[in-house]
């Protein structure tokens, strides 16, 4: 594998693992339990926010913001105005997540609501969305395993 400015490497996988412990240590008490020196960790730290790390807005639960309900909504997309269609489904705050995807359908969208009468509006106004043919939607009954990327910082950490 070669390593770019966007690759984790073991030190910043042991950096990422141990503020996954603690989130709030410091640099300092960052490189005393590495057992790196704090420039290191600060310059990891650094580079590491510009480059690898996502917004802290993705660490919050939906739920706190009054968006209980999850659903996968699997649209089909006319191939001349996909472009604009994701623009224009990027203009709904309940589409939190969008993937172009193989197979039937064309865009598989994460979307947050209310409650089932919301997701239905905001079926409908993805429907509506200039591009967008048709939608076929799957609610999320349960989370089984929330994102996660701490088994693969394990094996980053290693080396692996």
């Amino acid at each position: 594998m070669m390593l770019t400015m966007d690759t984790i490497d073991p030190l910043d996988a042991r950096i990422l693992l141990a503020l996954d412990d603690d989130p709030e240590a410091t640099t300092l008490a960052l490189s005393r339990r590495l057992g790196v020196a704090r420039n290191t960790v600060h310059a990891r730290l650094r580079r590491l926010t510009a480059h690898a790390l996502r917004s802290f807005s993705h660490r919050i639960d939906p739920a706190a913001l009054g968006y209980p309900l999850v659903a996968f909504v699997s649209l089909s997309i006319s191939q001349a105005e996909g472009a604009a269609a994701a623009e224009g489904l990027m203009e709904l705050p309940e589409v939190v997540e969008m993937h172009a995807t193989t197979g039937d359908a064309d865009v598989l969208a994460k979307v947050v609501a209310r409650d089932t009468s919301h997701l239905h509006r905001v079926t409908t106004a993805m429907l509506k969305v200039p591009g967008v043919q048709r939608s076929s939607t799957a609610i999320s009954l349960d989370e089984h395993l929330p994102t996660r990327l701490r088994p693969l910082l394990v094996r980053a950490a290693s080396g692996g």
